[in-house]
């Protein structure tokens, strides 16, 4: 930690920060997963007409330069190099691999399937965590397997069907994702939202540079929709998502923090649902239920703990 992260029991009481983190931990968990389940429906319409990684780079840039130039302008410290380095391997993990993918693999997988396939993030964040000492506890093992299930009662009840490029690519965006969470945690980091700038600008330039390096261009004349389904993703799933989800990792147990994968998966069905009058039948309410499940089993292992 950082010393500007650090808490000053003179200036803030205990019981205040306590309480606020019980409100804002809750907020930032409800904002992860109605945000995040909602953008998997964004990158689809906006890979569409915009390249994949072209697209994720810009949107990670955007948002980071607009987050970086606030921070500093409000008077917050800019990152040490070591934090830089760090954030830059974090946001390549996290960014380039594991939101870059997914943008890729919505090109031929529907979306719907994306977020289930990166529903089993969480089983790799406890793996990866074990390697650090902290594997789950007995409870949120047994959460991971209901919200597990629960995924693949989703996709066993719907006609989701995707490439196997695009189904190898999910996985290791999952897998990227996991790691880089889980690592950043056991690494010097700059403080609060500015840890969510740094990696974006980092991330987002590791994007850009492999984009262009594949030859990926801009469109001339993209249609509005996609336009403005980039500018959802800049600014609720990167401003507010991104940053709701590093509060998160940062202030709750890893398993906790992951539990928006579970949850992504019927948010993104349900908007599909509403916004574009796909049928949800009985049997995806169920695999619902059963995935909500396995997030209020993690939630009560961590109250437990």
């Amino acid at each position: 930690m950082t010393d500007a992260s650090r808490f000053d029991p003179v200036e803030a009481p205990a019981t205040p920060v306590l309480l606020s983190r019980r409100v804002l931990v809750p907020l930032a968990l409800l904002s992860l997963y109605l945000v995040w389940g909602s953008t998997y429906l964004a990158i689809r319409v906006a890979v569409a007409s915009y390249p994949p990684f072209l697209m994720a780079a810009v949107r990670f840039l955007c948002a980071g330069g607009i987050l970086y130039a606030f921070l500093r302008w409000r008077g917050m410290a800019a990152p040490t190099r070591a934090q830089w380095l760090n954030s830059a391997f974090a946001g390549t993990m996290l960014l380039g691999f594991g939101n870059g993918l997914v943008c890729f693999a919505e090109q031929t997988v529907a979306s719907g399937l994306s977020a289930v396939a990166v529903a089993s993030m969480p089983l790799f964040a406890a793996v990866f965590g074990g390697l650090y000492g902290h594997w789950p506890k007995r409870m949120e093992w047994l959460g991971l397997g209901v919200g597990f299930a629960g995924v693949i009662l989703l996709n066993l009840g719907g006609s989701m069907a995707g490439s196997p490029i695009g189904a190898i690519a999910l996985i290791v965006a999952a897998g990227s994702w996991a790691f880089g969470s889980v690592w950043s945690k056991h690494r010097d980091m700059p403080p609060a939202a500015m840890n969510t700038a740094a990696q974006m600008l980092t991330g987002g330039t590791v994007i850009l540079i492999f984009a262009l390096s594949i030859g990926e261009r801009w469109p001339v004349a993209p249609p509005l929709s996609a336009s403005l389904a980039v500018v959802y993703l800049v600014v609720a799933g990167s401003l507010i998502g991104f940053s709701a989800y590093l509060y998160v990792l940062n202030h709750v147990r890893p398993a906790l923090a992951m539990s928006y994968a579970y949850v992504n998966p019927p948010v993104a069905v349900l908007f599909g649902a509403l916004l574009y009058g796909e049928i949800v039948h009985g049997f995806d309410l169920v695999a619902m239920a059963v995935i909500l499940a396995g997030v209020v089993l993690i939630a009560l292992a961590r109250e437990r703990s």
